[in-house]
């Protein structure tokens, strides 16, 4: 935890709470849609719709992030997000909400955010930071899938959207305290002058990690849903699951960030990848509860691979420039995932089986991948 200075550590806990707030519903959100007349197909437009919200606005956050105040975009985009949970609170109809969807797909303080942390971190930590601050919210999302389904069945899933509303705008409010910060043209976090900077190989990060999201995003939103409709488990023991898939996430976040700053960050994906594909199988293969556990537990890897593209970029990228690099990676990864909830849905009501068998045969595909880079492209 020493790798985070005081700005970093205020990220964190504004983090922290704006996560238990989304992790309140957003693990059992599928299960939402359908509960207002969603088909699994419905239920992966729905994403789709986040994920083009989430493929549109990061080039102009990347532009914006090396002109102006980063911290003011990281505020703008909660600002944003604050009145999702209560417009979510409103709906009848699974496609009332698409424009609330939108909404909190939008991301345009994302690369901000990338840039903010990889110029506050040592260069020698890039990775153990930026999955520091993934941790945060894995942290929260350990506990609140739990909780919110659990107050879901009590007080209602309307009243558990309040609450996140709250949590967001507290989440809003801690950002204030954090210093602002501006791209600059030299940095002594910077890559030295005597490093070759090398668009090509930031092009074939960003490919690569653009092959992983959309594989990853083809079938997690199918995860709780297969966990009611085919292992049969109630909508509390399905945030049981969440929250141990994000315990798993906190806990890899932490071991993976050391790897990664101690081996190539492609060695430290392949990991994850192949953990996030054994997780995969032992979920379509077993209904034992105990197993199952362990599955989700694995899963949590899934969700460490966003801060290794960061750590990866961050290291890589001229601070003056940054910020747009960070946009190139996270764009090439969202606009791949836009598509695949959608896909992955479509294949789901065909067999429930279907995305899951798809994501078994092109992780080790993707992992192949990941060694031939650690091997050629990373240096």
């Amino acid at each position: 935890m020493g790798a985070l200075n005081r700005d970093l550590w205020i990220i964190f806990f504004s983090n922290v709470l704006g996560a238990f707030g989304d992790g309140l519903y957003f693990y059992v959100w599928s299960l939402y849609i359908r509960d207002l007349g969603g088909t699994p197909g419905d239920v992966g437009i729905i994403y789709s719709v986040l994920g083009l919200a989430s493929a549109l606005t990061p080039l102009l956050g990347g532009f914006l992030a090396d002109k102006y105040d980063r911290k003011k975009l990281m505020i703008l985009t909660w600002l944003i997000w604050v009145p999702v949970p209560l417009m979510f609170s409103l709906v009848n109809n699974w496609s009332q909400l698409i424009l609330p969807s939108f909404l909190y797909g939008c991301f345009i303080g994302g690369p901000a955010t990338s840039a903010y942390v990889a110029t506050s971190a040592k260069k020698e930590r890039m990775a153990i930071t930026f999955t520091t601050i993934s941790a945060s919210w894995s942290l929260s999302y350990t506990f609140a899938p739990g909780i919110g389904s659990y107050l879901a069945t009590v007080i209602g899933i309307r009243r558990v959207f309040h609450i996140a509303f709250v949590l967001f705008a507290l989440a809003t409010i801690t950002l204030l305290f954090i210093r602002s910060q501006r791209a600059t043209t030299h940095s002594s976090e910077s890559p030295k002058p005597t490093t070759a900077f090398k668009p090509k190989r930031m092009f074939v990060w960003a490919l690569f990690f653009a092959a992983i999201f959309f594989t990853i995003t083809l079938f997690r939103p199918c995860i709780p849903q297969f966990f009611r409709d085919v292992h049969g488990y109630e909508d509390f023991h399905v945030g049981i699951f969440g929250s141990i898939t994000f315990f798993g996430s906190f806990v890899f976040a932490i071991v993976l960030g050391r790897v990664g700053d101690k081996w190539k960050k492609a060695m430290t994906v392949l990991i994850a990848l192949l953990l996030s594909v054994a997780s995969v199988w032992l979920l379509i293969s077993f209904r034992d509860f105990v197993i199952l556990a362990f599955s989700s537990y694995l899963m949590g890897c899934s969700y460490v691979t966003w801060s290794l593209m960061g750590a990866t970029i961050g290291s890589l990228a001229p601070e003056a420039s940054r910020g747009r690099w960070m946009a190139v990676a996270q764009t090439a990864s969202l606009v791949a995932a836009f598509p695949a909830p959608y896909i992955g849905g479509t294949l789901y009501e065909a067999s429930p089986q279907n995305p899951f068998t798809a994501a078994i045969i092109a992780t080790p595909l993707l992992a192949f991948l990941a060694l031939i880079i650690s091997l050629k492209v990373e240096t």
